[in-house]
């Protein structure tokens, strides 16, 4: 067990204490806790590819097990944010749904010898998903009266619904032959 695939764990085991953190009013200062666990979390994800990249540790447990992480951190964050009436349920339901669609291509390529790199749309998609959820974690509309805040996050919110169907799409369309390719 090297140190990027640690940090893969930490991240997976980090969710149920974010999710506590963001959804049970009680705790004083639960949303700040959450900020800094889903930050803590989202660093885990950038350190751990580039520790295993640089130090030559890349395992076959990392590249199943980061991703399943990656995903696992922001689709609980989205489904939380449904229960809080931050975002709607159609558009958590559309961006996981991608999810499936390309963790399953990318299972079926894998079972036949195909290894699918992320795109840069994805990468994108994500980024951008991740500064959405922590915006809307601050909720800073609770402290400010001002529509510029309702619109940055329903910027974010729709700019990650974008970027999750045009990260689609790109990845059929560029491996698109990878259908043909399996037997």
């Amino acid at each position: 067990m090297n140190l990027p695939n640690k940090l893969t764990i930490l991240r997976v085991i980090l969710i149920p204490f974010f999710l506590v953190a963001l959804m049970v009013e009680a705790i004083p200062y639960g949303k700040w806790i959450a900020l800094l666990l889903f930050a803590v979390a989202s660093l885990t994800d950038a350190l751990d590819g580039k520790i295993a990249r640089k130090r030559n540790l890349v395992t076959n447990f990392g590249k199943f097990m980061d991703p399943l992480a990656d995903k696992l951190l922001v689709c609980s964050a989205m489904i939380a944010f449904i229960e809080i009436d931050r975002i709607p349920a159609w558009i958590v339901i559309i961006i996981i749904a991608r999810e499936f669609i390309i963790s399953g291509f990318r299972l079926v390529a894998s079972d036949n010898g195909i290894v699918i790199a992320a795109g840069w749309w994805g990468k994108v998609k994500t980024a951008v998903q991740m500064i959405m959820i922590i915006v809307l974690i601050c909720n800073f509309g609770e402290y400010f009266d001002s529509g510029i805040i309702v619109i940055i996050e329903n910027v974010l919110i729709y700019a990650s619904l974008i970027l999750t169907i045009v990260s689609l799409i790109d990845y059929l369309v560029k491996n698109k032959n990878v259908i043909s390719d399996i037997k």
